[in-house]
């Protein structure tokens, strides 16, 4: 009864991508009959056709894995030095600093839209990698991640390095950081597909065509071509496919990663 309910559930998660992909075949006329179609009568490849040609897909797909890519490094990098600085260092203040920071996470990003805008202006940086790039690669939800996961870790395995002469950088790097491979898989794939998606801030901080990315890109098109859905779907799924892709391959990570740190959580 289990499987069937979950069965059931998955279902009708997947229901509307496969409908999206089930209407991106289909003619313009086809979608306005009554009752719409779910299959396609006469399958077309022509609205991929058309939205690769309107679509400046290579550039977008660049600007994207770009964006996506130097994000999921940077937040990686940043959440794992932080997480095991709260979970294993002792400095003044750190209690206080970790208190702000989960509360930060109680604060709409679109409230730090305008302060930072105004900063990367004020540094030249508009509609520029730099720009799109720099003010995502902190995220204080993986750096909750990752200092949870360091927290699960025994101790035992530091301690013994330690008696070697090991010192807080080789701990980390050396010791710390492979034990917590799950977790780091886990923010690493989180950060890329958050980023994939990502559309207010890119919006806001570039100006020109050749550095939009995907989201923007189907938004523009989305304008310029209102009234034809399975042109407009078409386009969704080319954009969609990558990240689907990535999904799919790293869905056992994020699994992995999320057992590991939520096993058990200490404030």
């Amino acid at each position: 009864m289990r499987r069937l309910l979950l069965g059931a559930v998955g279902v009708v998660m997947v229901a509307p991508f496969f409908y999206m992909l089930s209407v991106s075949f289909m003619g313009e006329a086809e979608l306005l009959r009554w009752p719409p179609p779910l299959l396609p009568s006469s399958p077309t490849t022509d609205n991929y056709a058309a939205a690769l040609a309107a679509l400046p897909y290579t550039r977008v797909l660049l600007n994207t894995a770009i964006l996506a890519g130097c994000v999921m490094i940077g937040q990686v990098l940043t959440s794992a030095a932080a997480g095991y600085a709260f979970a294993r260092m002792r400095f003044p203040g750190r209690d206080g600093i970790w208190t702000a920071l989960l509360a930060m996470l109680a604060i709409p990003a679109i409230v730090l839209l305008i302060p930072r805008y105004l900063m990367i202006e004020a540094l030249g940086w508009v509609d520029t990698y730099p720009g799109l790039i720099s003010t995502e690669l902190v995220s204080v939800w993986s750096i909750f991640l990752m200092r949870q996961a360091f927290v699960m870790l025994p101790g035992d395995v530091e301690d013994a390095a330690r008696l070697d002469g090991a010192g807080e950088w080789t701990l980390f790097w050396r010791v710390a950081l492979p034990l917590a491979r799950p977790a780091v898989a886990a923010v690493a794939m989180l950060a890329f597909m958050d980023q994939w998606r990502n559309f207010l801030w890119p919006l806001v901080i570039t100006r020109t065509a050749r550095m939009e990315v995907a989201e923007v890109a189907l938004a523009h098109l989305h304008m310029s071509y209102a009234g034809n859905w399975p042109y407009q779907i078409a386009a969704a799924v080319l954009v969609t496919l990558p990240v689907l892709v990535v999904c799919l391959f790293a869905q056992r990570y994020v699994m992995q990663g999320a057992c590991f740190t939520g096993a058990r959580v200490r404030l």
